[in-house]
C-alpha cells in the first residue's frame, strides 16, 4: 500500500484543453527565462542521459573535481509520495508570485485545480465522494509543469549553504566538491543544507524520504581512501555512507570508474538473453533483431557516453554482451567468427557506439538542440572570443586542458577532442542541413576507422 498511487479518469477533451494551456504556458516561460533550469524532467532536449553529462553538475563535474585532486559528497534525495501532496494554495500564490500568472489565467489555474472530488470504486461498489486540496492528479497534462513550477525554490535552499542541487521529477541530486583535508566541514555543511532542504519541504506540504536518501564519496581511489568520515548525521538520522548507488538507471562507485554500472548491465544482459533464447527460436531474424534491440541493445545504449575513458577490460565485457546478442539473432556458434556477423546486423562494436553518441551529443549541443548547460562546455573556436585562426573557419571546438584521467573523461574535454578528431568533411561545414543524412555520415566513418577492426579481432 506504500506504493498505491490512484489514477484519475479525465475526459478527452479535457487533455486537449490542457495540451494548449500547456503549450501556452511553456511558452510564457521560455520567453522570460522562468523555467527552473536545475530541472531537467519534462523539458525539451533534455532527459536523463543529458542531466547525467551535464555541466558543470553531476558527472562532469564529478570528474572536473577528482582532476583537480578533490572530492565530491554525493547526496541522493527522495520525496514521498511528492505529485500527491502539492498543496493547490501554495501552487497559486507561487504561480502568481514567481511567474507573473494573474487575471484570466490565474483564474483558470484556480477551476482547474480546485473542486475536485476523489472516489474509490473496486467491485461495483464505491466509496463516498470526497474533495481533494492537494495533489495533482495522475493522467493531467499540466501536471509535470505544476510540479516543476511548485518545487523551483528548492535550489534556492541549496544555493544559501554553497550546494549544488540538480532534480529529475521528485529526486534530488545535492552534491559539493571539497579538498580531502576539508571532508569534515564539507559532511557539516551538507548535514545543514539537508534539514534546511527537509523544512522547506515540510512547509511546502512535502515530506523527505530518508529511507530512500543516500550519501556517497566520490572522487580517485587514492583520494577517497584519506576519507575516514563513514557515518553521517542527517536529520535526527544516522545514514552511512555506501560504495555505489543507483541514480537514475545509471550505478554510480566512488571512484567514478563506472565498474558496478558495467557489472549492473552485464548481469541485467545476460538474464535477458537467457529468458530470450527459447523465443528468439521461433522467431525470424528480423523479429528476433527487434526483441533483442529492445532489451540488449537499448541497455548498452542508454548513458553510454559515460563510458567514454574507460578501461579496455570494461568495454570488453560489454562487448561480450554484444556479441552474444549477435550470436542468438542469427543462430551461430560461439567459435564463428564474430566479425561478419556484426557487419550483416549493422551494428557497431560498443567502443564506436560511445564514440558516436558523444558525436552526436555533441552536434546537438553546436547547434542548439541540446540544453544550454551541455552547450556551454561545447563551443566553436570562433565563438571564444579568441583570435582568428584557421581552426576558427573549420568548425573545430575550442578544448580544455586537464591533467588526469578522470578529467580526460568529462564531456568538456573528450566531447571537443572527439569531435576534432572527425574530418572536415564530416563536421558538417553547413549547420543547416538535414540532422539524419549527417549523422550517417558519422556512423559510416566510425565503421572505417581501424579501431573496429582491432576490436571485431579480440571478439574472435
Amino acid at each position: 500500500m506504500a506504493n498505491f498511487r490512484p489514477v484519475s479518469n479525465l475526459t478527452f477533451l479535457s487533455k486537449v484543453v490542457e495540451k494548449a494551456v500547456a503549450q501556452q504556458l511553456t511558452k510564457h516561460l521560455s520567453t522570460h527565462s522562468l523555467l527552473p533550469c536545475h530541472q531537467s524532467a519534462y523539458r525539451r532536449h533534455q532527459s536523463t542521459e543529458t542531466e547525467h553529462q551535464r555541466a558543470p553538475a553531476l558527472s562532469a563535474a564529478w570528474l572536473t573535481a577528482a582532476d583537480g585532486r578533490r572530492v565530491t559528497l554525493l547526496g541522493l534525495l527522495d520525496m514521498s509520495a511528492a505529485f500527491d501532496c502539492v498543496d493547490h494554495d501554495l501552487l497559486l500564490q507561487r504561480l502568481e508570485k514567481n511567474f507573473g500568472l494573474t487575471g484570466v489565467v490565474l483564474r483558470w489555474m484556480t477551476s482547474f485545480l480546485c473542486d475536485r472530488t476523489l472516489e474509490v470504486r473496486y467491485n461495483g461498489a464505491s466509496t463516498a465522494a470526497q474533495p481533494m486540496y492537494y495533489g495533482v492528479p495522475q493522467s493531467l497534462v499540466l501536471r509535470p509543469i505544476l510540479f516543476d513550477l511548485y518545487t523551483a525554490d528548492i535550489t534556492l535552499v541549496a544555493a544559501r549553504h554553497g550546494l549544488q542541487l540538480h532534480q529529475y521529477t521528485d529526486d534530488c541530486q545535492l552534491y559539493v566538491s571539497a579538498p580531502v583535508d576539508e571532508a569534515s566541514a564539507t559532511v557539516s555543511g551538507l548535514s545543514h543544507c539537508v534539514t534546511d532542504v527537509a523544512s522547506w519541504l515540510s512547509a511546502s506540504r512535502l515530506r523527505l524520504n530518508p529511507a530512500k536518501t543516500v550519501l556517497m564519496w566520490l572522487g580517485s581511489r587514492q583520494q577517497v581512501e584519506k576519507i575516514g568520515i563513514r557515518e553521517v548525521s542527517i536529520h535526527s538520522s544516522v545514514i552511512t555512507m555506501v560504495d555505489s548507488a543507483r541514480d537514475l538507471g545509471i550505478t554510480l562507485d566512488s571512484h567514478l570508474t563506472m565498474s558496478a554500472h558495467v557489472s549492473s548491465m552485464c548481469r541485467s544482459a545476460y538474464c535477458f538473453l537467457r529468458q530470450l533464447r527459447p523465443v528468439i527460436r521461433s522467431l525470424t531474424e528480423d523479429a528476433a533483431k527487434t526483441v533483442v534491440h529492445a532489451f540488449i541493445s537499448m541497455c548498452l545504449d542508454y548513458c553510454n557516453f559515460l563510458l567514454c575513458g574507460i578501461s579496455d577490460t570494461l568495454l570488453w565485457r560489454l562487448q561480450s554482451v554484444q556479441n552474444a546478442a549477435a550470436r542468438v539473432i542469427t543462430r551461430t556458434r560461439r567459435r564463428d567468427h564474430i566479425t561478419p556477423i556484426l557487419h550483416r546486423l549493422h551494428w557497431l562494436p560498443v567502443r564506436q557506439r560511445v564514440a558516436f553518441k558523444l558525436a552526436v551529443l555533441v552536434y546537438k549541443a553546436l547547434n542548439n538542440r541540446a540544453p544550454e548547460y551541455l552547450s556551454q562546455d561545447c563551443r566553436l573556436v570562433g565563438d571564444t572570443g579568441r583570435r582568428e585562426l584557421r581552426s576558427s573557419h573549420n568548425y573545430t571546438c575550442a578544448s580544455v586542458t586537464t591533467s588526469t584521467q578522470s578529467g580526460d573523461r568529462a564531456f568538456a574535454a573528450a566531447g571537443p577532442r572527439l569531435w576534432n578528431s572527425l574530418p572536415a568533411d564530416v563536421r558538417w561545414t553547413d549547420f543547416s542541413r538535414n540532422f539524419l543524412p549527417e549523422v550517417e555520415d558519422v556512423f559510416v566513418w566510425l565503421r572505417r576507422q581501424q579501431p573496429v577492426t582491432v576490436v571485431f579481432r579480440r571478439c574472435v
